[in-house]
C-alpha cells in the first residue's frame, strides 16, 4: 500500500484558491448546538425543593452536525451554500435558520414544519473548565417518529432542485433513529439516482449508523464504523489489516471512492487504490466533537476544487487538526489556517 506524504505550498494554495467558486449542498439532519454558560460561583439552592439550581449567565448557539459542515465551508471560503433539510417550528428552529443565515448559507430548502421539533443538543457548560472536561450531562431533542412522506418528497424534490447548480452534495446522516431524521430510505434512493445521472457532481455520505446503506456516492466511514464495531474502546486503533479489507469491502458496496478517517493516523482512502494519507499531530487538549465534519468540508471542497482523492484527504486532516484545538464550540479553520497546518505537517513526516 502508498502512503501519500508529500504536496507543496503552492499545490495546496491552487486548491483554496478554488473555494470561492465553489457551490456546494449538504442534505442531513442540522442540529442547533445550544450551550449553557454555568457560573458554579452563583450557584443558589432553590428554597421550593433544596437541590442546586445552577446559574446560566451566557446561552450560545450554532449550527450543529449538518450545519458544522456548513460552517466550516463558510470559514473556508465557500462562495454558495445551500442547506436541504427540515427543522421545526419552534424557537430552536429560528435560531438555528437565523445562525445558518448569518453564515452566508440559503435556508429555502430547509423546510420548516410544524409536527417536527428541531433537533438540538443542549450543553450545560462550567465556564471556568474549558472543553471538554467542563460539560455537564447533555440533554438531546431528536425527532422519535417516522418522517412524513410528504416531506420525505419534498426533500427530495429540494435535491432535484439544486443539484443543476451545484458541484457537490454532501450527505449528513446523523440521527440513529431508523426513518425519523432527513435521510431516510427513499431520499438515500433519490440521492443514489441524482448520483449517476449527474457525474460531474461530487455526492459523499457520511452516517452513524448506515453507511454501508449509500450506493454510488463516495463515503467517509471512521474506522470503527468501517468494520461494524457499535463500541470502540477509547484509545484503542483498529489494526491496519483490518482497515484494508474493510476498505475494500466498502468500496466494493459503495461503487465509489471510500475515506476511512483514522483520528490521530489520518485516512486510508480508496480509488480504488488504498492509499493512506497521514495525520496531523496536535499537542495539548483537544475536543473531537465535530471533527469528522470539519474533515468532510475541507475534503469535498478540495475534491469540487480539483484535488485528488489523496490530495482532498490531506485537506480535510489538516482543517480537522485545527478545528479539534478549538475547545467548548463547534470548530472552523479558515485557509489561512490550513496553509500554517500544512507546514506542520510536512516537518512531521519528513516532507
Amino acid at each position: 500500500m502508498k502512503t501519500f506524504a508529500t504536496m507543496q505550498d503552492d499545490r495546496l494554495a491552487e486548491i483554496l484558491a478554488e473555494f470561492d467558486r465553489l457551490r456546494i449542498a449538504i442534505v442531513g439532519d442540522f442540529f442547533l448546538d445550544k450551550y449553557l454558560d454555568i457560573d458554579p460561583s452563583l450557584a443558589e439552592v432553590s428554597i421550593e425543593t433544596g437541590r442546586t439550581a445552577h446559574q446560566v449567565v451566557a446561552v450560545r448557539h450554532s449550527p450543529g452536525a449538518a450545519g458544522t459542515v456548513v460552517g466550516n465551508l463558510a470559514a473556508l471560503g465557500v462562495r454558495t451554500i445551500h442547506a436541504v433539510g427540515f427543522c421545526g417550528n419552534d424557537g430552536e428552529g429560528f435560531e438555528l435558520v437565523a445562525d445558518l443565515e448569518q453564515l452566508g448559507c440559503s435556508v429555502r430548502h430547509l423546510h420548516r414544519v410544524a409536527d417536527r421539533q428541531t433537533p438540538t443538543y443542549l450543553k450545560p457548560c462550567d465556564r471556568t473548565v474549558p472543553g471538554l472536561e467542563g460539560e455537564h450531562s447533555r440533554y438531546d431533542t431528536k425527532n422519535r417518529r417516522p418522517t412524513s412522506r410528504a416531506l420525505q418528497r419534498s426533500i427530495a424534490d429540494s435535491l432535484a432542485a439544486v443539484v443543476a447548480d451545484v458541484d457537490a452534495v454532501i450527505v449528513a446522516d446523523q440521527v440513529e433513529e431508523a426513518e425519523c431524521g432527513v435521510v431516510t430510505s427513499p431520499v438515500r434512493a433519490a440521492l443514489a439516482a441524482l448520483a449517476a445521472r449527474n457525474r460531474r457532481v461530487i455526492f459523499w455520505a457520511d452516517s452513524r449508523l448506515r453507511i454501508r446503506q449509500f450506493r454510488g456516492l463516495a463515503i467517509k466511514p471512521n474506522q470503527f464504523e468501517a468494520i461494524g464495531q457499535d463500541n470502540p474502546l477509547q484509545g484503542e486503533p483498529v489494526a491496519r489489516e483490518l482497515l484494508l479489507a474493510a476498505l475494500a469491502a466498502l468500496r466494493r458496496g459503495a461503487g465509489a471512492p471510500v475515506c476511512i478517517t483514522r483520528g490521530a493516523a489520518g485516512m486510508l482512502v480508496s480509488d480504488p487504490e488504498p492509499i493512506a494519507v497521514p495525520g496531523v499531530r496536535v499537542e495539548g487538549p483537544i475536543d473531537p466533537t465535530g471533527a469528522g465534519d470539519s474533515a468532510t468540508a475541507g475534503a469535498v471542497a478540495a475534491l469540487a476544487g480539483g484535488a485528488s482523492l489523496p490530495e482532498a484527504a490531506l485537506v480535510g486532516n489538516l482543517v480537522a487538526s485545527i478545528t479539534i484545538q478549538q475547545l467548548g464550540t463547534t470548530g472552523a479553520a479558515r485557509p489561512d489556517q490550513v496553509r500554517q497546518r500544512l507546514a506542520l505537517w510536512r516537518r512531521q513526516h519528513g516532507c
